[in-house]
């Protein structure tokens, strides 16, 4: 089970915005119903495993850091190399209405804060160059956000990068194939699994500032309902 979580916010009303204390109910009752902390790329394919991610690389994850420290669970950060140059603010057109009045709350880390991320134990993926949305690139653009944020990161933090999160959620088949010509061991989405590259659509559940314990628990049963649909597919049940 790997969790995809964006900003970490009580003040900003933003459906990306989770509140500490809403975040520290998710993570809780997921560990007290059984799920034990995993690194990434176990959570990815093991049942019962949990790992916790945050897209964007906002500043206000920093908030979300001790409850991840009591709570052992390990956490992997994916930030656009872009951004990270100088902390600046994620200013797509999705968020400029959604974060008027609250524009500090799209600051994101810089490499420094990314690099102090990395020795408390936080991984740090790529979220590729500029945050566009992939599908929609030429194949030219598309390796070029692909591969200069995965060298981008792996040379700003002295550390591999082997892990690439799709902004928005969004992949096809090219998409795929592109993030693995640029060598990355797996890429993560959102939604269900696919049949064609699937370590490069692993799927994560996403969750956002109005989903509370019942919401979250729902979300969970479905990952694992859709793999066992696809595993009987696979075999030719019907």
């Amino acid at each position: 089970m790997v969790l995809c979580y964006h900003a970490v916010s009580d003040r900003w009303p933003d459906p990306l915005a989770v509140p500490p204390s809403t975040l520290e109910r998710h993570l809780r009752s997921l560990v007290a119903s059984g799920f034990r902390p995993a690194d990434l790329a176990t959570a990815a394919r093991v049942g019962r495993a949990l790992h916790v991610t945050f897209d964007d690389a906002y500043r206000s994850v920093l908030r979300a850091i001790p409850m991840l420290d009591r709570l052992r669970l390990p956490a992997t950060v994916f930030a656009c190399s872009a951004l990270a140059e100088t902390g600046a603010p994620l200013a797509v057109p999705e968020l400029e209405r959604r974060s008027a009045g609250y524009e500090d709350e799209l600051a994101t880390l810089d490499w420094e804060g990314l690099r102090a991320l990395t020795e408390r134990g936080i991984e740090i993926g790529s979220h590729t160059v500029t945050h566009p949305h992939l599908t929609q690139l030429s194949d030219g653009e598309l390796a070029r956000e692909l591969e200069e944020s995965r060298d981008a990161v792996a040379a700003s933090l002295g550390r591999p990068c082997p892990y690439v999160a799709y902004p928005y959620g969004e992949h096809d088949l090219r998409v795929r194939r592109a993030a693995s010509a640029a060598g990355y061991t797996a890429a993560f989405g959102l939604g269900g699994d696919v049949e064609h590259l699937p370590a490069y659509g692993l799927p994560r559940v996403d969750l956002y500032r109005r989903d509370g314990l019942v919401r979250l628990a729902l979300k969970v049963s479905r990952l694992p309902l859709r793999r066992v649909v696809r595993a009987r597919r696979g075999r030719g049940h019907r």
